[in-house]
């Protein structure tokens, strides 16, 4: 019995897998609290306490089931895994393997999907650039950069970097071909990138403007048989012969291009075909261009054609044809959208979104610039053909206006209206111009306007004021926002010297276009009107910023240092307005006077002698000058300076007094007289001159001295009786608004009339005459020389009805000798007019005095020689 063996029941291998662990038992779900309020609050999310087993972050639960329990494995929810047995046997097989498991899972091996535990990749292995297929590759990626450098460059103007590089781009692809073929492998030979190499090459000589070499350039490509399509380039080789003004081989490659180029491409052939008719215009030949032009208006119109063919048509006086393509001018579709599509609609925000996007892109500038350009056009025929087209040039914008009004340029037929009585303001036809623009007043806001700014302006330029006012403020009413309006009324107020109201409008102006510079620059001039220099200043320097080559803005900068009293700066600003107008006659005065202040005569005598030599006519410059030599005792050269200023104010005695005192203190006394003596004749009444001739007289022992001191007489006393009559006259007045003034007191007291001697008022009114006449003299002074011969001609400024009259009563009767009323010596002592002469310096040497020691003693007999 001992070896007998039951037989005992087989495990079922299958049992077992119907049990499952109540955790999962979803149908509870419901009556479990705990879980309901994990659900409802943060609960099930709490860290856990403690790990039961390391590396998990929930200790599991082992699993029962018929094969024992299982290994607790780590998931985040704590979650029991399969995959392993306690003991580490195999799992038992089942009908169908599970994805994602092994059977020879062990114990402690870890999750590793992504394979990282078997270390990092091993290394790439480098290329071996010693090969000849990489350094081919290497020099054509070397090429390829060349070649985008060099387009580079010339897109930002370095032609000569870009040039550089072009040559250095065929050097290296030359070197790769060569390089190819002692590979054997010349059938790879990119011809497409030789053709790259060989094209920028081409285009980079002709930027430089070295066209023999652009065009041995294009002429290898072209020749070369393996470039498709090469032949358009003749038109790159036509362009160069019309920049070299070879027209008759421009139209012959251009010819040569039109014939390689298809039909297809019918863009490219209406692009040649303008070209060929431009060539035709640039040599006279306008018949053979009107061809190309026409026939460019029938298949494809463009703004640009149109236009040059009007201008063939004027060019060989064609009235019919001029109007006909006027109106093909006008009929071009531009292919523009209508602005409505940029107005953005109140319903739809996302389309409001995109027309906000789309109203100032790229495409819609395109547009802009297009219509602009096409009204220019139009604008410029219709003042071309106007005068040609009809009798009258009125009629004939007239025609044109009617025209425009029925095209799509609406808008332009206003402003040639405009235009025409611009037309008219230069035929010097002003009556005109005004009656046209008037005609706006009733019409929109826009164009009433600009006609009433016009008009404005007009009455200004005329000094009517009041009519330039009227129609500032009717421009004002039309349009606030215009800024030419705002600057003509405040020019109608600034010339009314209201200058704070002026300056009020200029202000308006500029805050509606701040980049107006006639606002700016009036507002400058204001604010130095009012004596604001500092603010005026800054209105120069803003102006000086926008405008850097104004003259005008220079020279006011220049004007306000110097009233700031700031020397220096006006000379450096001085410096730039002759570097912009070297000819400038007036700055280099203006330079010789603030060098002159500043004490530099030399410097001071360069710039007025170039103002003189500019414009010869300036007397304060040539008073300078001749005041210059004097004092450098080169009297000799200052007596032409004074001759042409006798030239351009020959009535003015002082400046040939000058050039008589000239030719005296240069030795030259025979001349001196001569001279005094014309000034005599010229002016017989001039007390100086005669003053001269009496002396010169005297000194040279000449017969008519007598004749000259008597005439000296004469006048001196017709000068004296003179003033005592002006005076006389003067005392009268005085008196008489004396006795007026005390009349009207009324009768509270009787005034008493304060008598004076006549010849205290004699000499009274001589020194009120004195003191007038230097004030008069001083506020016109430019050297200091110069002082005593300003009132030399006082006795010439008298009316001829006067000089009779004082002569007829200073002469003697006819029976009586003449003798003067008073007896009195004569006054030969004369004044020069270019001031004392230098005296001579003196020397060390001294007197010889003679000591005579028998001076003071008589003679005795017996000292005397027997």
């Amino acid at each position: 019995m001992e070896n007998v063996h039951l037989a005992v029941e087989e495990e079922d291998l299958y049992s077992g897998y119907n049990d499952y662990n109540p955790t999962f038992d979803s149908e509870e779900l419901e009556n479990d609290v705990g879980f309901q309020q994990a659900v409802r609050t943060s609960h099930g999310r709490r860290p856990p306490m403690t790990a039961k087993f390391p590396g998990t972050a929930i200790g599991a639960r082992p699993l029962a089931s018929s094969f024992g329990s299982r290994v607790p494995l780590a998931s985040s929810m704590g979650r029991p895994m399969t995959g392993a047995v306690q003991d580490g046997a195999a799992r038992p097989m089942t009908a169908v393997r599970a994805a994602g498991y092994t059977s020879s899972l062990t114990r402690g091996s870890t999750f590793d999907p992504l394979g990282q535990s078997k270390g990092p990749a091993p290394p790439l292995e480098a290329k071996n650039e010693d090969t000849p297929e990489e350094k081919i590759k290497i020099l054509e990626k070397k090429v390829n950069d060349l070649i985008e450098e060099s387009c580079m460059a010339q897109s930002m103007g370095t032609l000569q970097l870009a040039l550089e590089k072009a040559k250095e781009a065929g050097r290296k692809e030359r070197t790769l071909v060569r390089q190819r073929e002692q590979s054997g492998n010349a059938e790879h030979i990119s011809l497409d990138l030789t053709y790259s190499v060989l094209l920028n090459l081409a285009d980079q000589y002709a930027n430089n403007e070295m066209y023999p070499e652009a065009l041995n350039t294009y002429q290898v490509i072209v020749k070369n048989k393996m470039f498709s399509n090469a032949g358009r380039l003749k038109v790159n080789m036509a362009n160069i012969y019309f920049k070299q003004k070879n027209y008759p081989k421009a139209i012959k490659f251009y010819r040569m291009a039109l014939d390689q180029i298809s039909n297809a491409h019918k863009e490219m052939r209406i692009k040649i075909m303008q070209n060929i008719g431009v060539v035709f215009v640039r040599m006279g030949q306008y018949s053979d261009a009107i061809t190309s032009f026409e026939h460019i208006m029938s298949e494809s119109p463009n703004i640009k054609t149109g236009f040059n063919l009007i201008l063939c048509y004027y060019a060989i006086g064609d009235r019919e044809r001029m109007k006909k393509a006027f109106q093909k001018l006008i009929s071009v579709p531009l292919g523009i959208d209508d602005e409505d599509k940029y107005i953005p609609s109140n319903d739809d925000t996302s389309s409001n979104m995109v027309i906000e996007a789309i109203k100032n892109d790229t495409l819609h500038q395109m547009e802009r610039n297009l219509k602009l350009l096409a009204e220019k056009y139009i604008m410029t025929a219709a003042k071309l053909i106007a005068p040609a087209i009809e009798t009258s040039f009125a009629t004939g914008f007239d025609w044109c206006v009617d025209m425009v009004k029925s095209s799509q340029y609406v808008e332009l037929a206003n402003d040639l209206e405009i235009n025409k009585a611009i037309t008219y303001l230069r035929q010097k036809d002003f009556n005109q111009a005004v009656e046209t623009l008037k005609t706006f007043e009733k019409k929109d806001s826009r164009v009433k306007s600009a006609a009433a700014t016009n008009l404005s302006f007009l009455y200004f330029l005329e000094k009517d004021y009041d009519h330039a006012d009227r129609y500032a403020d009717l421009a004002m009413n039309a349009d606030r926002y215009n800024p030419a309006a705002l600057i003509n009324k405040g020019n109608t107020v600034f010339v009314k010297q209201d200058y704070e109201k002026a300056a009020e409008f200029y202000k308006e102006a500029l805050r509606n276009d701040s980049s107006c510079t006639e606002a700016l620059y009036n507002l400058g001039l204001t604010y130095k009107k009012l004596n604001r220099l500092e603010e005026s200043l800054d209105c120069f320097l803003k102006l000086h910023a926008i405008l850097r080559n104004s003259a005008q803005v220079m020279y006011q900068l220049a004007q306000l240092y110097e009233l700031l009293e700031d020397p220096q700066q006006a000379i450096e600003w001085l410096m730039q307005v002759i570097s912009v107008t070297p000819t400038d006659p007036q700055a280099l005065a203006k330079l010789g006077e603030l060098h002159d202040g500043e004490g530099d005569k030399s410097q001071a005598f360069q710039y007025y002698y170039e103002s003189f030599r500019y414009f010869p006519s300036n007397i304060d410059v040539i008073e300078w000058l001749g005041a210059y030599y004097i004092e450098t005792q080169f009297c000799e050269k200052a007596i032409q300076y004074f001759e042409r200023a006798t030239l351009i104010q020959p009535t003015q005695v002082k400046w040939q007094l000058m050039v008589a005192s000239c030719y005296r203190r240069s030795g030259n006394y025979q001349k001196a007289l001569e001279t005094y003596k014309d000034i005599h004749r010229k002016f017989p009444e001039n007390v100086e001159c005669l003053r001269f001739l009496v002396r010169l007289g005297t000194d040279m022992g000449l017969k008519e001295v007598q004749e000259y001191a008597t005439k000296l007489k004469k006048v001196e006393k017709m000068k004296e009786l003179r003033e005592q009559r002006v005076k006389s006259g003067r005392e009268g007045s005085a008196r008489g608004r004396r006795e007026g003034r005390e009349g009207s007191a009324g009768s509270a007291g009787v005034s008493t009339p304060v008598l004076t001697s006549p010849k205290k008022a004699s000499i009274m009114g001589t020194s009120e005459v004195d003191v007038k006449a230097v004030s008069q003299s001083e506020t016109k002074q430019h050297s200091p020389l110069l002082d005593s011969g300003r009132d030399s001609g006082h006795s010439s400024n008298s009316t001829k009805g006067e000089r009779l009259s004082a002569k007829v009563r200073s002469l003697p009767g006819s029976n009586e000798p003449y003798e003067a009323s008073s007896p009195k010596e004569l006054d030969a002592s004369y004044m020069d007019p270019l001031g004392p002469q230098m005296e001579r310096p003196k020397t060390g040497a001294k007197k010889r005095v003679e000591d005579d020691d028998f001076a003071d003693e008589e003679l005795g007999d017996d000292l005397l020689p027997e």
